[in-house]
C-alpha cells in the first residue's frame, strides 16, 4: 500500500474510532475497568471492621497482635490489544472483511484507553507471534497501532490461539485489561493457557464473525478454499448431510469459545460483521 493511501486509511479509521470513543465508550470503559486493579500499599494494626481477609499473619506473628494489608487502585492501567490476523480474517459478505470490523474495534478500544491516560499495547498473532509493541501512552503511539493493524502483512495464515495467551503471560507481568479479538475458529485447545493468563489480566474475548458462515447456502458444486491451509475442495451445498455437517463443526468451535472463556472467568463479546459492534460492547460494558 503507497504511503499516502496508509495515511488516508489510518486517517478515516481515526476519525471514525475516535469520536466512538470519546462520545460513547470512554465512560463505560472507565466505569468497567477503573479501580479493579489493586496494588499493595503498607501494612498496619487490625481496627474493628476491618476485613479478615487482610490480616497479614507473618506481621500479625511477628508483633503477636493483628496487623492488615493495606490495597490502593492503581492509578494507570495498561490495555492489550490482542488481534488475531490470521488467514480466516480475510472473509466477509456484507461489504466489510471480519478483518476490517476486528481493525475497528481494536482502534475504538485504544483510543478509550487513551482518554483514560492508560497504556496501550498491541499484540499481532497466527500460529506465533507476528508483532509485539510494548504498552505505551498517548496519540502517536495509537496511530502506529492503526497502521500495523492495517498494513501488516502475516508469515502465516494460520491460528495458534493458545501460544499467543502464553506469550502474552510470558510478558506482561502487571495485571492488565486484554482484548482477544478473532473470530475464533481454531483447532487447538486453548482452555489451559487461558486460565492461567486469565489468573492474572482481565480477558474478554471479542469474536467477529460473518453471517455465511453459521448456514452454508444451497449453491449446488463449489470450489472452496480454507483460508488458513490452503486446501481446495469440490463441495455439493446441496446435500443435507454437508450442510448439516459444516453447521455443526463451526457451533462446536462457538460453543467452545463460549464455554471456555465462561469457565476461566473471562467475558465474551459477539458480533457479527453486519451488526453495530457499539451496541455489543456498550451491552458488555454496562453488564460487568
Amino acid at each position: 500500500m503507497e504511503t499516502k493511501d496508509l495515511l488516508k486509511k489510518v486517517r478515516k479509521i481515526e476519525i471514525k474510532t475516535r469520536r466512538l470513543s470519546d462520545h460513547i465508550f470512554s465512560g463505560e470503559y472507565h466505569t468497567s475497568f477503573k479501580g479493579r486493579g489493586m496494588t499493595f500499599s503498607e501494612v498496619r494494626q487490625y481496627q474493628f471492621g476491618d476485613d479478615i481477609r487482610a490480616i497479614d499473619w507473618n506481621v500479625t506473628a511477628r508483633y503477636n497482635e493483628p496487623y492488615v494489608k493495606v490495597f490502593e487502585e492503581e492509578r494507570e492501567l495498561t490495555m492489550m490489544l490482542m488481534v488475531d490476523i490470521s488467514g480466516s480474517e480475510s472473509f466477509g459478505t456484507k461489504n466489510q472483511l471480519k478483518s476490517e470490523i476486528v481493525t475497528e474495534i481494536a482502534a475504538t478500544m485504544a483510543f478509550s484507553a487513551t482518554q483514560n491516560n492508560d497504556k496501550i499495547g498491541l499484540i499481532l498473532f497466527s500460529d506465533q507471534i507476528e508483532l509485539y509493541i510494548p504498552p505505551k501512552k498517548g496519540k502517536s503511539h495509537v496511530l502506529r497501532i492503526i497502521r500495523e493493524l492495517i498494513e501488516f502483512q502475516p508469515k502465516s495464515k494460520r491460528t495458534d490461539l493458545s501460544q499467543a495467551l502464553k506469550f502474552l503471560s510470558g510478558t506482561q507481568k502487571k495485571k492488565a485489561i486484554v482484548f482477544v479479538i478473532s473470530d475464533f475458529m481454531v483447532e487447538d485447545d486453548y482452555e489451559k493457557t487461558l486460565k492461567i493468563a486469565g489468573k492474572k489480566h482481565d480477558i474478554t474475548g471479542v469474536r467477529v464473525y460473518d453471517i455465511r458462515e453459521e448456514k452454508m447456502p444451497n449453491i449446488g458444486m463449489v470450489e472452496m478454499e480454507d483460508a488458513e491451509t490452503g486446501e481446495v475442495l469440490v463441495v455439493n451445498t446441496g446435500a443435507k448431510k454437508t450442510r448439516l455437517n459444516y453447521e455443526k463443526q463451526y457451533q462446536d468451535k462457538v460453543n467452545y469459545f463460549k464455554d471456555i472463556f465462561s469457565k476461566c472467568g473471562s467475558g465474551t463479546v459477539n458480533t457479527r460483521v453486519d451488526e453495530s459492534y457499539v451496541t455489543k460492547l456498550l451491552g458488555y460494558f454496562k453488564s460487568r
